[in-house]
């Protein structure tokens, strides 16, 4: 089960991949940005997994915020060509 400071944390870190997210693709809003920034960490996390592709980034936040942005931006470029 999940504390408090860690789905704080979570929350945080799903906003702000979120928001980078927007920089590139447009768009925004606070639960936009929280909710592009959640699912795009799931499907950021699986696909450089999948992929074997790492970051050259000692900080494991900077680096998870990244992984979860580009996540997000896919995540957001799908979304626009189903609609």
């Amino acid at each position: 089960m999940m504390d408090i400071t860690a789905l704080v944390i979570w929350l945080v870190m799903g906003i702000a991949a979120g928001w980078l997210a927007s920089l590139v693709m447009g768009g925004g809003g606070l639960i936009r940005y929280l909710i592009s920034g959640v699912i795009g960490s799931v499907v950021g996390s699986y696909l450089f997994g999948l992929l074997g592709i790492s970051l050259p980034i000692d900080n494991v936040w900077i680096n998870h915020i990244l992984v979860s942005a580009a996540g997000a931006v896919i995540v957001i470029a799908v979304a626009r060509m189903l609609a």
